[in-house]
């Protein structure tokens, strides 16, 4: 998901009441991208894809707070959608590198 596309999406929330909310979806996203290179700088492979998998975690996490403000009327569904789709993009290629990692071992 592009950065500037998520922020847009985030900022037009009401901040006022849903600060705790935002933050936690700006706090998944980045945990995405920080998991990822927080495993590939570890000694081992096996330390490197149980990052992977919490980084899918927090994908996941995401799509859950997504839902949420989907419910409440916050976020219309073609916003939804398109978050649905790269998360679904970004999830197969995480799992593509696990299996690959895991090939290797």
């Amino acid at each position: 998901m592009r950065v500037n596309a998520r922020m847009d999406l985030l900022e037009s929330l009401p901040s006022n009441k849903y600060v705790r909310v935002i933050g936690q979806a700006e706090a998944a996203v980045t945990s995405v991208a920080q998991n990822i290179a927080e495993g590939k700088g570890r000694q081992y492979k096996k330390e490197f894809i149980q990052f992977l998998y919490i980084s899918e975690g927090s994908l996941f996490e995401l799509l859950t707070l997504v839902e949420g403000l989907n419910r409440r009327g916050l976020i219309v569904d073609d916003s939804v959608v398109k978050i649905r789709e790269k998360a679904e993009n970004v999830d197969r290629k995480l799992h593509g590198l696990i299996h690959s990692l895991k090939k290797r071992s």
